[in-house]
């Protein structure tokens, strides 16, 4: 055996465990090739820790990302208020009407049971009126109990909408604001309908109902807080032509300062 040989089996003997190192190191690599260029191997081993993180994102999320949401959306629903209030509006009606529907149910029923279980001459006398007007003896009772109140009085031209006469217990609006707006807004519905010799009569706005009643040059208009319904509203279209006719108004349109005293002698201690 010459120098050569003996040198080339010292090498194998020192180089074998390089060798299979890097022959393990090529293996390995193919391998991570393999998983990595195919979809299926690849999901295998990365789909559990996307699972784990996620699980773990999601749980820090009230910590790490609620506060920044809030805010976020305090801020949006500031700089949209009109958004918001379109958005909900017909929720929040259709909720607010079924509550007062239901209330207003129960009202009646405790009402009518009440009325059921007491006799008094008050309730001999309603029940006449009730069957001669047709309306429920449990509504009469409500409108007794309301606290309905004629809040201002306008009488205003027909057509220029200039105020005649007016009076207010309590100063609630300018009126001649109030007449150039009613008398705007009279014109612009009754134009709109087709029907001839047709008049507004009633407008409610926000708490209080504005009542209407038209007469040939002149309309009067009427604020009302509380209750409005048909048995007041028949009342009070009493008053006002009880009104008309007793003082005459007609002859004393021109002459502003006597026809608001007339109207405020009328109604200021008016109970309907």
């Amino acid at each position: 055996m010459n120098q050569d040989e003996k040198l080339n089996i010292i090498k194998d003997i020192l180089l074998t465990d390089e060798r299979e190192f890097v022959s393990s190191i090529e293996k390995k690599i193919k391998i991570l090739e393999k998983t990595v260029n195919e979809k299926g191997n690849l999901s295998i081993k990365v789909d559990p820790i996307i699972d784990i993180k996620l699980k773990e994102f999601v749980k820090e999320i009230p910590n790490n990302l609620g506060p920044t949401i809030t805010e976020a959306l305090k801020k949006e629903i500031a700089d949209s208020q009109d958004a918001v209030v379109e958005a909900l509006f017909p929720i929040l009606g259709k909720m607010i009407k079924r509550y007062v529907q239901h209330e207003m149910k129960l009202l009646s029923e405790k009402i009518n049971t009440q009325v059921n279980n007491t006799f008094s001459f008050n309730r001999f006398f309603r029940k006449a009126k009730s069957k001669a007007s047709g309306v429920n003896e449990s509504d009469l009772i409500i409108q007794e109990q309301s606290n309905t109140k004629i809040e201002q009085v306008i009488i205003i031209e027909k057509g220029s909408g200039l105020v005649l006469a007016k009076f207010s217990k309590n100063k609630m609006a300018d009126e001649d604001m109030v007449a150039g707006m009613l008398t705007a807004i009279k014109s612009f519905v009754e134009d709109a309908f087709t029907k001839e010799s047709q008049n507004l009569q009633y407008i409610e706005y926000d708490l209080y109902h504005i009542h209407l009643q038209n007469f040939s040059s002149f309309y009067i208009a009427v604020v009302v807080s509380g209750a409005y319904n048909i048995i007041f509203k028949d009342k009070l279209e009493d008053r006002i032509l009880e009104f008309t006719d007793k003082q005459k108004i007609t002859k004393t349109l021109k002459n502003k300062t006597s026809l608001t005293k007339k109207l405020e002698e009328f109604f200021k201690n008016d109970s309907i």
